[in-house]
């Protein structure tokens, strides 16, 4: 009996330290949400199906970037969930605008939040102004002159309900992202901080990992075999996108499997992978965008329930400029909002 009742505390255990995960709700749609290939700007697209869209506000932006991208005035790659309580939504976006500056770096991050998936309040963090900015100033730093930080890329979202903040309050969102100083490291590499539950305040940046080449454009998910599973873009080694798994969210990730990734588009480029399953499905669904094409493609290809053997890829359908972003599930109630929102915008534009 004993002997029972200590592995049964073991196991409870091990079930409660793999509680992190994004809180999935809904069961009667989807919301595609994502930077438009035609500017530095948030979209929305709506479907049923997962594979099906349709755009909402014709594919303009749902904010004004200029209002919540205060470093240069441009969102781009887009990830969006549910708050932690389930009673709002998240969203973090690269604050960067290369149609301005003309060049490929930028400095920070913009954390958003919202109600009802229409208005939004957010913070932005220029890294540029150092560790003053971040909640946790005496902490020891990653980099000793964060002035000159070249890229700060590609954030999203993980709630862990296991953090523990310095005053012993429980639970922060995980915002991972790629970061690159040149003085200082010799190549983009993965980072993540904590936000707290306002989603306004941010850790300092620690070293997720290290695998000897430039790495963006993580998406961890938490599957049924109990592990994290993470799709990254590798632009060292033999590039493309590939998988890491770990036991532990903000540690342990090993290599990627080299034998298993997205590889059936040849030549192509591909980046910004984002995973959802469809309702009722095991299996998963890996969107990614195929950039060295003109035009480019947004692809969706299927996996298995391990998030592992990519194939059957095809083009989304119903959006007018596709590019990175995250997928979220919607209740019928969030669905009719967003298609109520979006026929009142159509009718004053035909006014």
């Amino acid at each position: 009996m004993k002997k029972r009742m200590i592995l049964a505390g073991i196991c409870l255990l091990a079930a409660t330290a793999l509680t992190a995960q994004n809180k999935v709700k809904g069961t009667y749609g989807y919301l595609y949400c994502h930077m438009s290939d035609r500017g530095e700007f948030t979209a929305y697209a709506v479907s049923r199906d997962g594979m099906n869209y349709q755009d909402i506000l014709n594919g303009d932006a749902i904010m004004d970037p200029e209002e919540h991208a205060r470093i240069e005035g441009g969102q781009r790659d887009a990830f969006i969930t549910r708050s932690w309580d389930g009673k709002g939504y998240v969203m973090v976006t690269t604050d960067m605008c290369v149609r301005k500056s003309h060049k490929w770096d930028n400095y920070g991050i913009d954390l958003l939040k919202s109600d009802d998936l229409i208005h939004w309040t957010s913070v932005t963090f220029d890294y540029r102004k150092g560790k003053q900015i971040f909640s946790n100033p005496e902490a020891e730093s990653v980099y000793k002159n964060w002035s000159t930080i070249n890229r700060v890329w590609a954030p999203q979202i993980f709630w862990d309900p296991n953090y523990v903040w310095e005053n012993g309050e429980k639970g922060g969102y995980m915002i991972y992202y790629s970061m690159l100083n040149r003085p200082e490291e010799k190549y983009d590499r993965m980072y993540y901080s904590y936000a707290d539950k306002t989603f306004t305040k941010l850790t300092q940046p620690r070293l997720l990992f290290d695998w000897g080449y430039a790495t963006i454009d993580a998406d961890i998910n938490l599957l049924s075999d109990g592990l994290y599973h993470m799709l990254i873009k590798k632009e060292g080694g033999k590039p493309g996108i590939y998988t890491a798994t770990s036991k532990q969210l903000t540690s342990g990730w090993g290599e990627p499997v080299e034998d298993d990734y997205v590889s059936f588009e040849g030549r192509k480029n591909c980046e910004g992978s984002s995973a959802f399953q469809l309702i009722g499905d095991k299996t998963w669904r890996v969107a990614y965008i195929q950039y060295s094409d003109n035009p480019k493609h947004y692809r969706i290809c299927k996996a298995d329930e391990h998030l592992r053997g990519f194939h059957d890829p095809v083009d989304i359908k119903g959006v007018s400029a596709p590019q990175h972003g995250s997928f979220m599930r919607l209740t019928k109630k969030e669905y009719k909002r967003l298609l109520k929102w979006d026929q009142e915008h159509r009718n004053k534009v035909t006014k």
